[in-house]
């Protein structure tokens, strides 16, 4: 399989420039000063990061055509809609080891600038693997269709990754502490240098995000083989983590049906790539599913979670109606 990209040296050097300027610019002037990072900012950062992936969709409309703007839209879409499931792990990482809210941006901060680069090397190990064994992709999309079927299947699980095999291993090979001390990683203690809360908790953010990039780099293979389409689309969801999640930390729990779409995404996607060299399946149509299953799951999540709001209010007023007992 010959791979075809978009990308000649100059985009690549110019986006990767962009990036490490965004980032530059992130740490070194917008959080230079630890701050807990309220609902309004996380906002507007999740604003200006969807406003800059569609703006470079637009120009690769217009320098490529519409296919590869399609494919990078797809990806993205993708990509972003996953992104969601790492945050329910993140919450649950946060509450487990009991992460304050002033620090969890620069946990989030170092977690996805190391998660750059490991999906930079996993999507290249990936085209690499793609353009040299054909049969590969069979592989991954039974891989996609097993891992959508298995979501489906343990949507109500609860995770517990602070209790799993990897975090105990974690704490025996690097000595650590439950006190923190600030925004530091680690701490001396009794004249030994142990990791405090902060890096144990990245130290799961990096592992989810790698387990996270099993299925979802996979999945935008589905979509394209370019490398620099597979790799932006990629880096911008993946930049805009950090402030989706203080949007939605507060709200995760109302999105009950979101696993049910995003095991739709998986199946629908790994079933295209085993039947790549069956049924060709247009850009356009792959978006259409892709979007119109997130956001039937989305919508029925809020519906219910507004109904069950509903219910509570009325038996709060039924309760509240109901006349004080005799004494």
């Amino acid at each position: 399989m010959e791979m075809q990209s978009v990308g000649s040296p100059a985009l690549w050097a110019g986006f990767i420039i962009f990036v490490l300027a965004m980032l530059a610019l992130d740490l070194g002037v917008f959080h230079r000063n630890t701050h807990e990072v309220k609902f309004k900012e996380a906002l507007a950062w999740s604003g200006v990061w969807i406003a800059l992936a569609l703006v470079f969709n637009l120009g690769i409309w217009w320098k490529f055509g519409s296919t590869p703007a399609m494919q990078f839209l797809t990806g993205y879409l993708i990509e972003k809609s996953l992104s969601i499931d790492n945050i329910f792990v993140f919450v649950v990482i946060f509450s487990a080891l009991k992460i304050p809210s002033l620090y969890q941006h620069r946990v989030l901060f170092w977690g996805i600038l190391s998660a750059l680069v490991l999906r930079a090397v996993m999507i290249f190990a990936g085209v690499a693997m793609l353009e040299r064994f054909h049969w590969l992709i069979y592989v991954f999309g039974a891989f996609l269709i097993f891992t959508g079927v298995k979501l489906f299947v343990q949507r109500n699980k609860e995770e517990h990754p602070e209790d799993g095999a990897v975090m105990k291993l974690a704490r025996r090979v690097i000595p650590s502490t439950t006190r923190f001390d600030g925004d530091r990683f680690f701490t001396m203690e009794n004249g030994r240098k142990l990791a405090t809360p902060l890096l144990m908790s990245l130290v799961l953010v990096e592992l989810t995000d790698v387990l996270f990039a099993l299925d979802s780099i996979p999945a935008i293979f589905a979509v394209t083989t370019d490398p620099f389409l597979v790799f932006t689309s990629n880096i911008f969801a993946i930049m805009g983590l950090r402030s989706l999640f203080f949007v939605l930390a507060g709200a995760v729990e109302k999105f009950s049906y979101l696993k049910v779409g995003l095991s739709g995404v998986l199946v629908f996607v790994g079933a295209k790539m085993a039947l790549i060299d069956v049924v060709k399946v247009p850009s356009a149509v792959s978006l259409g599913v892709i979007a119109l299953l997130l956001g039937v799951s989305i919508a029925a999540s809020l519906l219910k979670a507004r109904a069950q709001e509903r219910a509570q209010a009325g038996k709060a007023v039924d309760t509240g109606s109901q006349p004080a007992p005799a004494e």
